[in-house]
């Protein structure tokens, strides 16, 4: 077909200048015009596509291509196609682009045509892929530092608990038949491994923190329970350097609604830098309320080194420290703060610090008020009770079996069984009082499993303790949510696990 004069100065003037590969089908789907990025693109002049049809390109017929053109051609309707591509391209030795096209009727002068525009996807496209291939790969990263923490938490966690046990067991045993030397040295290994778990666990939150993990565990307490029950080893420590130690409650009970864990860190944390870094004067704590803003407010006064004023900006951030020198005179990894600050931020309240080095250093902090007060779970010790003769114990590895046997020996009488040879009809079986499931990454899902038949099949509804290293609050929540009564995280003292139990049982 001869292309008119005017037909083709009005193609010439609506698409040559476009900036994408365009051509012109007639009604037999022969080619009638292409613009210079269709020559390109293709590598075919129109001169070169007179034998061309579209309706004849059995690539066309394979992608469907031709029944959406004749389509377009009998509705006159509008129409697109996504990764085009016909026998001219293939046959080309040039990659195959992806293209996306558009396809909508012209009339002209009494005739009926179909434009065919190109739009190349191709880097497009292949940008989608490497997006997506790197979300994948931060996706695998996630998972595997998520891994490598409850590994290291599990592997860390465990024999600590191991450590700091039989430490505190031996020291009790021979503190009167031993030298004082002696006893100086098992006060190091203890203390030693106090101070290795303190470091691990707040790494391991830290890394919780960042990656978006951590989860709340939110309750109301009384601040001023949770401050006093506190304060008690930090005063002795004072006392110990002949300082001034006073606690002051302007307004009495202050309900807040916290995670005890979390508000317990930041409270210790101030007041073991209060006591660190004070040589002579006071430390004072005042717990007040802001009624009219909805918040109780804490403060920890000292007389110690301060701070500079250059080292102010810097006091969050985690690993930093005024003194890095690795001779410093105080210890510490540097995250103590930067994890109060976190803790505190996340349940809704602000840490300030005011500090002139060489006079002292006063740090706020707020948290929210609770809507409604009600008695605090810490403001009460059980008490003692002799209701518990046997426990019956879950743990593969009997390591924790040991240690608990170890701790309650002579107060209570423990039946091990190990994941394997374990069902929930041996609990009614014996007069059990408590239920302890001692539970590792490898038994997490079975644990879960058999906690859930055991509160569901035990005639007496004994209570069931959890012990892990596992210290992430969803985690923990599963068991919660399975029944499990209280969950003790790894590394636990001696009175921890007794208290428990008197608690549990009582």
């Amino acid at each position: 077909m001869i292309m008119s004069d005017s037909l083709l100065k009005y193609l010439q003037l609506f698409y040559s200048s476009l900036r994408f590969p365009i051509q012109v089908l007639n009604k037999d789907g022969k080619i009638i015009y292409v613009n210079e990025l269709f020559t390109a693109q293709w590598g075919y002049s129109l001169s070169e596509l007179r034998e061309y049809s579209a309706f004849k390109d059995r690539e066309l017929e394979k992608k469907g291509v031709q029944k959406i053109i004749k389509e377009v051609f009998e509705q006159k309707k509008y129409s697109s196609i996504d990764n085009y591509t016909d026998s001219l391209l293939i046959g080309n030795d040039a990659a195959v682009p992806l293209l996306q096209t558009s396809i909508f009727p012209l009339s002209f002068e009494g005739e009926d045509y179909v434009v065919l525009l190109h739009e190349d996807q191709t880097e497009m496209v292949l940008a989608e892929e490497e997006i997506k291939k790197a979300r994948d790969a931060n996706k695998e990263s996630e998972r595997l530092k998520n891994t490598f923490l409850n590994v290291l938490s599990h592997e860390l966690r465990t024999p600590l608990n191991i450590i700091l046990g039989y430490s505190t067991i031996i020291k009790e045993n021979l503190k009167d038949k031993i030298n004082s030397e002696d006893l100086v040295y098992l006060d190091n290994l203890y203390s030693g491994g106090e101070r290795l778990f303190k470091s691990i666990t707040q790494m391991l939150e830290f890394a919780q923190i960042e990656a978006g993990n951590f989860q709340l565990n939110l309750d109301t307490f009384d601040l001023q329970n949770v401050i006093n029950h506190c304060i008690i080893p930090y005063k002795k420590k004072a006392l110990e350097k002949n300082l001034d130690f006073k606690a002051n409650f302007v307004d009495g009970s202050a309900f807040v609604e916290v995670d005890l864990q979390c508000a317990e860190h930041v409270i210790n944390n101030l007041l073991d830098n209060a006591v660190k870094f004070t040589q002579q004067g006071f430390i004072d704590v005042e717990v007040g309320l802001l009624k009219e803003r909805g918040l109780a407010i804490c403060k920890v006064k000292d007389t110690g080194t301060g701070i500079s004023t250059k080292y102010l900006d810097h006091l969050y951030q985690p690993f930093s420290q005024e003194d890095l020198d690795l001779g410093r005179t105080f210890e510490g990894n540097g995250l103590g703060l930067a994890l109060s600050k976190r803790y505190i931020e996340k349940m809704g309240g602000s840490l300030l610090v005011d500090s002139i080095k060489g006079v002292g250093t006063t740090f706020t902090f707020t948290l929210p008020l609770a809507k409604q007060a009600r008695v605090a779970h810490i403001e009460k010790k059980p008490e003692e009770t002799n209701g518990v003769s046997k426990i019956l114990m879950l743990d593969d590895a009997r390591e924790s079996y040991d240690l608990i046997k170890a701790f309650l020996k002579g107060a209570y009488d423990i039946s091990v069984y190990n994941y394997r040879n374990f069902s929930e009809e041996l609990v009614n079986e014996k007069d059990y009082k408590l239920i302890v499931f001692d539970i590792t990454k490898n038994f997490w899902d079975r644990g879960l499993d058999l906690c859930k038949q055991v509160k569901k099949n035990d005639l007496a509804k004994r209570p069931v303790v959890i012990l892990s290293s596992e210290f992430i609050n969803e985690k923990i929540q599963q068991f919660y949510n399975a029944g499990a009564d209280e969950f003790l995280v790894k590394p636990f003292t001696k009175s921890d696990l007794v208290n428990l139990i008197k608690k549990i049982t009582s």
